[in-house]
């Protein structure tokens, strides 16, 4: 039908679903800090050597792509037994494989070409093995963050967290990024701004303007943002925007947030301003600006040293920026765990086997006593009284026989809950996983005109005021002042009255 528009693709960034799907991006957990990032695929035959079709090799195992498709998000994927002799590898073939490939071929008898199809297709079924297991989860910026290819240094989630929040970053706004970079921020920022997929060109709805004047880095970021359905809310450029700009095909963005990560971002902050600077665009040309003109500007800097700070601060104040100031993140994780304390915990590693309270020590007092006690009470002359050979004294206690060993093993306390056991207890990170950077923040107001200020003066009209400071003659405020004296002068001499009556009737 004419006129009909069909629904995109939504990217998994945005609705990730409640299941796996195939051809679509899911991050693998292999352990706390360890993420990878993978596209699944169907099997459809043999892959890289792999009877099961496309498998993921790894420390905790092999994993077929077959086992972690439509199962929902989140699940723990046991590792499959898998023939990892080739390692994923096709061996070089010689001539005396070619040779014996032929003859096999030579003897092989007819077949359909429907066989044929079948034995291609033909997979075979994943066997759960021991080795281990990971866990597959839906792809959001944070994971993002922590797995994708570095092609330059990536803005981590403490710091875009906090921009977005600063440059008031929300559904249905427009933002200009310059230096896409590895996407860390394109992800993030398409998340905070997204309020569904425009259907026209006419239909303004929450979309990122990135440019990017490395090539290479320019076309790896156009292919992931295909993959990840993010075609129509991402418009990539590849330019260089100190002398280039951010209009697109002539056309404004209207932006209403900025983030420029850039080793000179004051060289580009003459394009964007709300008039023409003296240093841009040629005399008679038209002068087109890429910020929004209805509503306040809001910008972020990313820059690494306190120099380009300088500069670009500078810059800002010239420009008519407004509300600059600098904010410093240094973000550090602290692990929190239980220390585990308990005698009961004799086999366990990483646990300090000492009384977790009183009454245990008491109770381990006691028993040590009452071994001391029995061991006193045997006969130590003859066969009958020698010490046993099992029998040993250390550190004050003595440990008994196997069976004994058995029977007090039997008699101890069962295991309790950890939150009873220990204490929690807080741990930095050996390694922080961030790195040194500036942000600058400034806020450029929006253009008052005589429009703006005829509609105002309509709706809020100046001059004829009645009832305001300023607006009454000096005679009449005279009045109202002697009014006022007037009342108080009643309210004390009433007061006067009343204390005398009260004084008479004492009396």
């Amino acid at each position: 039908m004419t006129g009909t528009m069909t629904r995109p693709t939504v990217s998994p960034f945005l609705e990730p679903g409640l299941h796996t799907k195939p051809r679509s991006l899911a991050i693998l957990q292999l352990s706390r800090d360890n993420l990878l990032p993978i596209y699944l695929q169907e099997a459809s035959g043999e892959h890289d050597g792999y009877a099961e079709g496309a498998v993921v090799n790894t420390r905790y195992g092999s994993f077929p792509h077959s086992t972690m498709l439509n199962v929902p998000w989140g699940s723990q994927i046991r590792a499959s037994k898998v023939d990892t002799g080739s390692r994923g590898r096709k061996r070089k073939r010689g001539p005396k494989d070619d040779a014996s490939r032929d003859d096999a071929e030579e003897n092989q008898p007819e077949t359909t070409d429907n066989n044929n199809a079948t034995e291609a297709t033909r997979v075979k079924q994943a066997v759960a093995d021991d080795s281990g297991f990971i866990h597959v989860l839906p792809p959001t910026p944070e994971l993002w963050t922590q797995s994708l290819p570095h092609r330059t240094q990536v803005v981590y989630t403490p710091d875009y967290s906090y921009i977005l929040h600063r440059i008031r970053a929300r559904p249905g706004s427009t933002i200009i990024e310059a230096g896409a970079g590895s996407g860390s921020f394109t992800h993030a920022s398409v998340r905070a701004v997204y309020n569904g997929y425009p259907s026209s060109a006419e239909d303004r709805k929450g979309k990122v303007f990135s440019f990017e004047y490395h090539e290479e880095r320019y076309h790896k970021m156009k292919k992931e943002l295909t993959d990840h359905n993010l075609d129509g809310l991402v418009h990539l450029t590849h330019r260089d925007v100190y002398n280039g700009g951010f209009l697109i095909d002539g056309t404004s963005p209207e932006a209403d947030a900025i983030f420029l990560d850039l080793p000179k971002p004051w060289e580009a902050l003459p394009h964007l301003s709300r008039r023409k600077p003296q240093t841009e665009a040629k005399e008679g040309e038209e002068w087109v600006s890429p910020l929004n003109p209805k509503r306040a500007v809001h910008m972020c800097t990313f820059s690494p040293c306190i120099e380009q700070v300088t500069r670009t601060v500078s810059a800002m104040r010239r420009l008519g920026w407004v509300d600059i100031d600098m904010v410093e993140i240094a973000n550090r994780k602290l692990h929190t765990i239980r220390d585990r304390v308990g005698l009961h915990y004799q086999t366990d590693r990483g646990v300090n086997v000492s009384p977790h309270d009183v009454e245990e020590a008491l109770d381990r007092l006691a028993e040590i006593e009452e071994r001391v006690r029995e061991q006193a009470a045997r006969p130590r002359n003859g066969e009958d009284g020698a010490e046993d050979a099992d029998t040993v004294m250390k550190n004050g206690d003595v440990a008994v026989k196997k069976d004994d060993d058995k029977a007090s093993a039997a008699e101890q306390p069962p295991y309790q809950t950890p939150w009873v056991d220990g204490r929690l207890i807080t741990k930095g990170e050996p390694e922080i996983k961030t790195h040194t950077s500036y942000l600058v923040f400034a806020v450029l107001p929006r253009e008052w005109t005589e429009e703006d200020e005829a509609a105002a003066f309509a709706k809020y009209p100046c001059g004829k005021e009645k009832a305001v400071v300023g607006s009454m003659d000096k005679q009449t405020r005279k009045k109202e002042r002697r009014e006022q004296l007037q009342k108080i002068g009643d309210r004390k001499a009433r007061r006067k009255e009343r204390a005398e009556k009260i004084a008479e009737a004492v009396e």
